[in-house]
């Protein structure tokens, strides 16, 4: 019996990338976002793949994926997450809410799906994908970033509970990368250098390795990873003012 990994937001961007990792690794693999058509598309390109179509800002969506999860899952990502660029004060609040939904209230649920279905077998990994926001204030993505520091708290508190059951959680943390998330969610980011990107492929082989690696945050690229730690040492003012540049100021808030 082939092992399984549910992957969610894997109708594009770096979720479909690991969900092509996985299948070509001998994985069956249930592919979970909003868009069915998109998903059956890439499920007919994949030796054994499943559809769930599930919308993960509502509690429906959110308890479809948990029901199957429970079923039995070998590998869990949640790399469904979204956000929107702008001012807070001005951007509007429902769609703010959603991206708590997705981003934390949904991984929350889906984790503890996942840790409660794997330990009585003493093995699975839960890869929960956060950014590499996580490690600094994030002016004009105030509520996304803070929803990544929450995952990057979350998971390594959870790995380290975790210890001696043989269930494993890593929390990804990938920087600029070109999966079309600035695009739909208005960000800026036709300033940076080409250095400051990555590939969805390349996020995709970094999460393949962590699966098997007892590591608890993996940050793909080793510019990513000395920004993570170059951040720690200079004043949260600062770093919020850096961040602001590196993002973009979107125009409305000119």
């Amino acid at each position: 019996m082939k092992p399984v990994a549910i992957v969610t937001g894997a109708s594009s961007g770096i979720g479909m990338a690991i969900a092509k990792r996985l299948g070509a690794s001998g994985h069956h693999v249930v592919l979970v976002a909003r868009r069915a058509d998109a998903l059956a598309t890439l499920a007919s390109s994949m030796a054994s793949a499943e559809v769930l179509a599930a919308d993960l800002a509502s509690e429906e969506g959110v308890a479809a994926v948990a029901a199957r999860i429970e079923r039995g899952a070998d590998v869990v990502i949640n790399c469904a997450g979204f956000g929107q660029a702008g001012v807070f004060a001005d951007l509007d609040i429902a769609r703010e809410s959603d991206v708590l939904q997705v981003n934390v209230v949904a991984v929350v649920q889906l984790t503890h799906a996942a840790l409660r279905a794997m330990r009585p077998s003493r093995r699975g990994v839960v890869v929960n994908v956060a950014s590499l926001a996580a490690f600094q204030p994030c002016p004009y993505l105030a509520t996304y970033g803070a929803t990544k520091a929450f995952l990057t708290s979350f998971g390594c508190a959870l790995d380290h509970e975790m210890k001696g059951t043989g269930v494993r959680v890593v929390t990804l943390c990938p920087g600029y990368t070109r999966s079309g998330f600035q695009e739909a969610n208005g960000v800026p980011a036709d300033h940076l250098p080409s250095m400051a990107w990555q590939t969805v492929d390349e996020v995709a082989e970094t999460t393949m390795a962590a699966i098997g690696a007892p590591r608890a945050i993996v940050i793909p690229g080793w510019m990513n990873w000395l920004s993570s730690l170059v951040v720690g040492f200079v004043p949260t003012w600062m770093a919020a003012a850096v961040s602001a540049r590196t993002v973009g100021i979107p125009k409305s808030a000119n």
